[in-house]
């Protein structure tokens, strides 16, 4: 059966329970090198084993091929741990990239931040001032690119991208190419004012980034978001390649269990911004992001709140398919962050690939998972359920529960 395409912005035994993956029976755990991303020696105890087996029941449950994690409470770790095969016959493995997608969006929302606090640039200026070519780029500002309230619709629901894409998974796409699948159809709505996810807007935000700050976008990420916390296994990849160690990916969306590790991801974001990464960075991440650590604590709180809170609604112009979710205090989308209650976070797929990072200020908690689906594993993110789960053991009082 054909599965929709995952876009955005899814074992062990009972003796695995007390012996996280790479953890052999009866010998002594050996220390790993500082830095590396590795298994957390065994035997798990206490909220290490709450984690580790509500990630092998899971993994049972959804049929996974792997569910790799990082739970770390105030930066330290509870549990880094591999479950599963990146391939047949070869063991996932904590340090294995994947495929991050609307991780890059959260981290271009903190780079607009910053050149705004810089005076570089204003959340108000209209897009115009520095993409001139941009249709409608005088309504929309910097601010609804990085809220999603541009009106632009979202070239990934194009009934003949999306035929496309399935066809020819390989394909290169251009920036030019995808954007003016968006900006050559009406606004939904008026910018400003509704809420309604689109691609696009994050595509025009990069480029955009690269404008006012006269750097390539990987560069400007580098220096502003990995080097600072300490992403030393991020790296932009426009093109098919992941560097190695790989966790191999594998979906039924064109209606057959198939391999899509290296299927094309330039449609997904703007060049420079097209992320890999392993889930240890996706931990620092987490933190990092949930903590505000890189902004002034005025823009950290423009990051959670943008102004989205009471948008979000279908129109005659804009359906309930599209303008799907009301914006509330408890759950909402801020400058590229996702608020549910008292987490922020984001929940990337991508093509057999579902992940989330998620971080709770109240409990100073990050939890950090990515899936690979098996040939018979539900549609949708599996990761975010772990994660929801892995919430309900470790903060009972502030669970996370996705809408």
């Amino acid at each position: 059966m054909r599965r929709t395409r995952t876009v955005l912005l899814c074992i062990a035994g009972l003796m695995g329970a007390a012996l996280p993956a790479g953890t052999a029976a009866g010998l002594e755990p050996v220390a790993a090198p500082a830095g590396a991303c590795v298994n957390s020696p065994g035997p798990a105890r206490g909220d290490a084993l709450k984690v580790l087996t509500i990630a092998q029941e899971a993994q049972r449950e959804f049929g996974l091929n792997s569910v790799v994690l990082r739970v770390s409470s105030d930066g330290r770790e509870v549990l880094t741990s591999a479950l599963g095969e990146s391939m047949t016959g070869v063991p996932a493995e904590p340090s294995m990239k994947f495929r991050t997608g609307s991780v890059a969006i959260v981290y271009m929302g903190v780079v607009l931040l910053q050149l705004v606090d810089e005076g570089k640039a204003s959340l108000d200026d209209p897009v115009s001032r520095w993409l001139s070519h941009v249709p409608h780029g005088a309504e929309i500002t910097l601010r609804m690119l990085g809220s999603s309230t541009s009106g632009l619709h979202d070239y990934v629901t194009d009934p003949a991208f999306l035929a496309e894409l399935e066809a020819k998974p390989f394909r290169d796409w251009t920036p030019a190419e995808v954007i003016g699948i968006a900006t050559d159809k009406p606004l939904l709505y008026e910018p400003g004012t509704n809420w309604s996810y689109s691609h696009a807007n994050f595509n025009l935000l990069g480029e955009a980034l690269e404008k006012i700050s006269g750097l390539p976008l990987d560069q400007l990420l580098k220096e502003r978001v990995y080097g600072p916390l300490g992403l030393s296994g991020t790296s932009n990849q426009s093109t098919p390649q992941i560097p190695e160690p790989v966790l191999h990916a594998f979906t039924s969306e064109r209606g057959t269990y198939e391999e899509s590790t290296f299927w094309n991801p330039s449609w997904t974001t703007t060049p420079g911004a097209v992320l890999v990464q392993n889930i240890c960075d996706l931990d620092r991440s987490a933190r990092g992001v949930g903590t505000g650590k890189l902004l002034s604590a005025q823009s950290f709180k423009t990051q959670l709140d943008p102004g989205t809170i009471g948008l979000g609604h279908p129109t005659a112009s804009c359906p309930d398919t599209v303008c799907l979710l009301t914006n509330t205090q408890a759950h909402h989308f801020g400058l590229g962050v996702i608020v549910v209650d008292d987490w922020i976070l984001t929940n990337p797929s991508f093509s057999g690939y579902a992940a989330i990072q998620a971080y709770l200020p109240a409990e100073k908690l990050a939890i950090s998972v990515t899936v690979t689906q098996g040939p018979k594993s539900p549609a949708g993110n599996s990761a975010q359920t772990i994660a929801e789960r892995i919430s309900a053991a470790l903060a009972p009082e502030h669970v996370l529960k996705m809408r």
